[in-house]
């Protein structure tokens, strides 16, 4: 096995809205410290995510000290929002799930029901270990999610990238490809890998952190949004559909769980156990 490292780290501070690359980030229970701590959900308490706003993919979320959220968009005001104090709890529903969250100021609210053009709210998960479980189907007793889909993180490599661009390249709609890394939206993207040999990652190592890859990441219509305009083709889903069926699930990428915190960095190696 080549050497791998990380090549590059995300955080996404509201789900499904643009984040930031930093060259480190802290390792916690449920996630990279400030990802998916914040969701916008409508009037009836739906998370709301690029599956039904595909725009919330031009607005940036950058996070500030103290968990809190310096907010950007086309056409708004930067806005900066803080961390509410967690005196009452509000019920929102992600996947059908009830989770326990905080509502943030009516600034935010304001902000984001301007830019998408209906009525919603931003709300905060104050304490992730206490509100929310990694998907039960694959967790292991007291492990613990944001807001994330299901998982507290993602890894992808750009080895697997290529191989899913060149699929796309020789299929039906070659002009939708390459596709860039931002369609996945990962916490962490690995080089140095060989392709799709992220399936078989059973344990993975990064500085002083470690994780156990609890299964690959089934894909949705996101993927199929250009982060950068907001528009939607038929690519990866149509090819992955194609090449890349795992059980029922659409897969590219591993979704970990972190079993040992501490810190990664760009640069990091990467140290891999594979499934026997």
């Amino acid at each position: 096995m080549s050497h791998m490292y990380v090549q590059a780290l995300h955080v996404h501070p509201v789900k499904s809205v643009a984040g930031t690359a930093p060259d480190e980030v802290a390792v916690e229970p449920w996630g990279p410290a400030g990802d998916r701590r914040w969701a916008v959900v409508d009037i009836d308490g739906n998370v709301i995510t690029q599956r039904q706003q595909p725009r919330l993919a031009l607005a940036g979320a950058r996070p500030l000290g103290g968990g809190g959220i310096s907010l950007s968009a086309p056409g708004m005001p930067d806005i900066t929002v803080e961390v509410p104090v967690a005196d009452r709890l509000e019920p929102v529903l992600l996947f059908g799930s009830k989770v326990e969250t905080v509502l943030a100021g009516e600034d935010g609210h304001a902000w984001f029901s301007a830019y998408l053009g209906e009525p919603v709210r931003l709300v905060h998960m104050d304490d992730p270990a206490e509100r929310r479980s990694v998907d039960p189907e694959y967790a292991l007793p007291g492990e613990s999610v944001s807001l994330a889909d299901g998982y507290p993180f993602l890894l992808t490599t750009l080895a697997s990238l290529d191989a899913l661009n060149e699929l796309i390249a020789q299929g039906a709609h070659p002009g939708e490809g390459p596709l860039p890394m931002d369609r996945f939206r990962p916490n962490v993207v690995v080089a140095g890998a060989a392709a799709w040999a992220e399936d078989g990652w059973q344990r993975v190592e990064i500085g002083d952190a470690v994780f156990r890859g609890a299964r690959e990441c089934g894909r949705c219509i996101v993927t199929t949004t250009d982060q950068q305009t907001a528009e939607r083709g038929r690519e990866p889903l149509r090819t992955l559909a194609q090449h890349r069926r795992i059980g029922r699930s659409l897969a590219f990428g591993r979704l970990l769980v972190p079993v040992r915190t501490g810190t990664v960095r760009v640069g990091d190696e990467v140290r891999v156990r594979e499934a026997h």
